[in-house]
C-alpha cells in the first residue's frame, strides 16, 4: 500500500499516526532530531528507528537523510512532537472492541482455520467453525489467500494479543440494511448494529453483576439476623 503524506504547517495540526515527510537534522546517542518544516522539530527515539533492535542511531541514519516518519505524541504547548520510524497499525491495540466489523485480508491457510489482517499489529484467526453455520471440512472451501472478508471481533486476549474472529451472521446483517434500507439516510450500518450489541452486552453483565451483589448483600443480612437471634436467645 502507497505512503500517503500529510500536508501540515503547524505543530498545532498535527495527529498521531500523520505520515511527515522529514530531514535528518542532527543525531544524538538516545535517537534523531528530524526538522519537518514546523515551527518545532521532531525527535525519533534509538527504538523507534526500525522494527530491529539498533545499537547505533548512525547505524540507521545520517544528517542530510530524507525520511518517512509517523507522530506518535504531540504537546504543542511544549512543543514537543515524538516520532516513529517504524510504521504503526492502522489499528491500535487499545481501539479494539469486541464485536467490532471489519473488512480484512487473509493471509495464511491453516487446516483449523485462516488468519485474517484487519490492520492491526498481529492478524485475527478466523477459525473454521466460525465461516459458517454449516460444516465447512476445510478452511480452503470458503476462502483462500488474498480474499478480502468481512469478519466481527469475537473475543480479544489483550494480554496474549489474540484476536478471534468470525464470519457468522455479517452476511445476513448487511443483506437485511440493503432490503429493509432502499437507499434512507437512517438506517443501520453494520457497525452501529455491532456497537448496539456490545453496549446491550455490556449493560447485561453490569445488570447481572448488580444482581449478584443484591444476592451477596441479602445473604450477609439474613446471616447477620440469624446471628442476632441466636444472641438474643441465650
Amino acid at each position: 500500500m502507497p505512503v500517503v503524506y500529510s500536508q501540515v504547517s503547524s505543530i498545532t495540526e498535527l495527529q498521531p499516526k500523520m505520515c511527515l515527510k522529514g530531514v535528518v537534522k542532527e543525531t544524538q546517542l538516545y535517537g534523531a532530531v528530524i526538522d519537518l518544516g514546523l515551527e518545532y522539530d521532531g525527535v525519533v527515539h534509538i527504538s523507534q528507528l526500525a522494527p530491529r533492535r539498533v545499537n547505533s542511531v548512525t547505524d540507521v541514519v545520517h544528517p542530510g537523510d530524507n525520511v518517512t516518519v509517523w507522530v506518535t505524541q504531540v504537546n504543542p504547548k511544549k512543543g514537543r512532537i515524538s516520532l516513529t520510524m517504524v510504521e504503526p497499525p492502522a489499528v491500535e491495540w487499545h481501539e479494539l472492541q469486541e464485536e467490532q466489523v471489519y473488512t480484512g485480508v487473509v493471509t495464511r491457510m491453516e487446516s483449523y482455520g485462516v488468519f485474517v489482517d484487519i490492520g492491526a499489529e498481529r492478524p485475527g484467526l478466523l477459525h473454521v467453525r466460525e465461516m459458517s453455520e454449516g460444516y465447512i471440512r476445510h478452511p480452503s472451501e470458503k476462502v483462500k489467500v488474498g480474499d478480502q472478508v468481512e469478519v466481527r471481533i469475537l473475543r480479544l486476549d489483550r494480554q496474549k494479543k489474540r484476536i478471534d474472529l468470525t464470519m457468522k451472521g455479517i452476511k445476513e446483517e448487511i443483506e437485511a440494511d440493503e432490503d429493509s434500507g432502499e437507499g434512507e439516510e437512517t438506517v443501520r450500518t453494520t457497525m452501529e448494529m455491532a456497537l448496539h450489541r456490545a453496549q446491550q452486552s455490556r449493560r447485561e453483565r453490569r445488570e447481572k453483576k448488580a444482581e449478584r451483589r443484591q444476592l451477596d448483600l441479602s445473604e450477609r443480612e439474613e446471616i447477620l439476623e440469624r446471628t442476632l437471634k441466636m444472641h438474643r436467645g441465650r
